[in-house]
């Protein structure tokens, strides 16, 4: 639904009233930003870009500028933030909106400008009057966090949207390589995108080969070393991210927290939670919780609580100088692969 509105927008077939609420804020921000190239010449932007933030304005000025023709143009976009009074919430503010204006506008918008209503909310309070006629008369993107199915879907639309074909496999190289942020993913699509050229075809090589690792996902790869016992993949990648000038207790601190998400989703699954419920309860992506899972089943919880007693003790060490910080690291990953 998302990238069907992207490509409305980009061949330039635009509603009158946009409605973009979640906790996605790259969807929020791409839209935004798609609807400003799309809308408005470089030139008209300082005379008809408004934004407004409705916690500090009323909503009836807002509408006003919208119902004000274009300067210098043919068209105005009028962006309004947080719109509290779709939910259930209180606003921090003092202002007072005349809802009434809005559903008097709604029923007829001007014909000459864009009004976007811009909501960072978990949800909306659908009871409200005002809520279920704006949902009924805008063109609406809920931006909420993808599921893991979700995720390999928009990459796949995504790279439509660039004008290329990503192969399945290579789907999942680049989720598990750039992780689940959507302006890491995005960027990383754009690179590939371009330098798959003529032949608008991305595979699993091209991913490998180009993709950038976060230090997250370095690390993913440098545990998932230790699990197969290959203490020597691991130490190429701990030894690859010191020539990168990562701090060791960074590294330390991030090996800890996959160890510590290991042992989570293995006890949570043992109480019975599938896969969105941990992702639920550890606050997580999805996606997150399937590789940890992945992982778990190569220790046992004797195993994984001797490791996670040997990070914390370095991380000790590390604190109160004890031994050198990047000796420290070598030895936790020979004791971790020498496990009994």
């Amino acid at each position: 639904m998302v990238l069907d509105i992207w490509k409305k927008i980009s061949k330039k077939q635009i509603d009158s009233v946009y409605l973009l609420y979640g906790t996605e804020a790259f969807l929020i921000n791409e839209t935004k930003q798609l609807l400003i190239e799309h809308v408005l010449d470089d030139e008209e932007k300082d005379f008809n870009l408004s934004v407004y933030d409705l916690e500090e304005t009323p909503i009836e000025a807002a509408l006003e500028d919208a119902e004000t023709f274009p300067f210098m143009g043919e068209k105005r976009l009028v962006i309004l933030q947080n719109p509290i009074f779709l939910t259930s919430e209180k606003s921090k503010g003092k202002v007072e909106h005349n809802l009434g204006k809005l559903e008097e506008y709604l029923s007829q918008p001007a014909p000459y400008s864009i009004v976007v209503f811009s909501a960072p909310y978990e949800k909306l309070d659908e009871r409200k009057k005002i809520t279920k006629e704006l949902k009924r008369k805008a063109a609406v993107i809920e931006a909420k966090k993808l599921t893991e199915q979700e995720l390999v879907t928009w990459v796949n639309e995504r790279a439509t949207f660039s004008g290329v074909e990503i192969e399945k496999d290579a789907i999942e190289l680049l989720l598990s390589l750039a992780g689940t942020n959507l302006f890491m993913l995005t960027s990383e699509i754009d690179k590939l995108a371009l330098y798959a050229g003529e032949s608008r075809s991305i595979n699993k090589e091209i991913v490998d080969r180009l993709t950038a690792r976060s230090l997250e996902q370095n690390i993913f790869t440098l545990v998932d070393k230790v699990v197969h016992r290959n203490v020597e993949g691991a130490l190429r990648i701990y030894y690859d991210l010191l020539k990168q000038n990562e701090e060791p207790i960074k590294i330390l601190s991030v090996i800890t927290g996959q160890i510590r998400l290991i042992y989570q989703v293995k006890e949570l699954s043992r109480k019975g939670y599938g896969q969105q419920q941990i992702a639920g309860t550890l606050k997580i992506h999805p996606f997150r919780v399937k590789l940890a899972a992945g992982q778990a089943g190569s220790f046992s919880d004797e195993e994984l609580m001797r490791i996670i007693k040997l990070l914390a003790d370095a991380d000790y060490q590390m604190k109160t100088g004890g031994m050198r910080k990047e000796m420290l690291i070598e030895m936790i990953l020979f004791q971790i692969n020498g496990r009994k």
